[in-house]
């Protein structure tokens, strides 16, 4: 069991430098011996969920993709009753979402009844900076880890009302965190607005969970106790996801 859990640790060390470190920083990241960390990663290379770059550095291996895609379709479709519950609070479409790397990925989405609403299509990748899922995702990450995202890719403004400053962006991180959500303002598309919440797994945030509309729709909303009442389902949804 102790070796299972090592290399969990080497994997998810590998993931929080974007997904490629060197020994040192996978050293520093789990406390492990360098032997215990070499010994590991020859049979995670082995297996293909490791590779090595030509640099020496270390990098998450193909082999995690196909593991990867099944497990985020069984969040998903675990995640369909609490996203029913967030379009019944907001009468707006509610969507899932994770971080790969650098990039947002939707999973999963229950469409509004409304014959005007939005869409996020499942599988859809987008940057961080511009969407409140993607915020609440990187205000769960230690800030310089944030910065090292928006260093590698860049901050292109979607919208005049696009955030593309790191240090204005680290203020509304802040701001994410301490009210326990994030709103995209027609940043990534003009005339949609979106609100949304973390998940926890019981340690960490694993994903997010949103309700997007038309601007004026969101606006009309009370958004403190929309948030409160999103925030107890994707409690609730965390909790499925947790150990044990």
């Amino acid at each position: 069991m102790q070796s299972v859990e090592r290399a969990l640790d080497v994997l998810e060390a590998l993931a929080e430098h974007g997904g490629e470190a060197g020994l040192s920083e996978i050293a520093a990241r789990t406390g492990l011996p360098y032997g215990t960390i070499h010994r590991l990663l020859q049979t995670l290379l082995a297996r293909g969920y490791v590779r090595q770059e030509s640099d020496r550095r270390y990098a998450l291996g193909g082999g995690l993709v196909r593991l990867g895609g099944i497990a985020e379709s069984m969040v998903g479709t675990w995640a369909q009753p609490y996203l029913t519950r967030m379009v019944e609070l907001s009468g707006e479409t509610a969507n899932l979402a994770v971080l790969e790397g650098d990039f947002v990925v939707y999973v999963a989405q229950v469409p509004s009844p409304r014959r005007l609403r939005m869409f996020a299509e499942v599988g859809r990748r987008v940057l961080p900076h511009s969407t409140a899922v993607g915020k609440v995702l990187l205000a769960g990450r230690p800030a310089a880890e944030a910065v090292a995202v928006f260093e590698r890719t860049g901050m292109p403004r979607r919208t005049p009302n696009t955030i593309t400053d790191v240090h204005d962006m680290l203020a509304e991180l802040g701001a994410v965190k301490s009210r326990g959500y994030a709103m995209d303002l027609g940043e990534e598309e003009l005339g949609v607005h979106c609100l949304a919440v973390p998940v926890w797994d019981g340690e960490r945030v694993v994903a997010a969970m949103s309700v997007s509309g038309p601007a004026e729709r969101i606006d009309a909303l009370d958004r403190d106790d929309l948030a409160e009442r999103m925030r107890k389902i994707a409690l609730d949804f965390g909790g499925e996801l947790g150990p044990g």
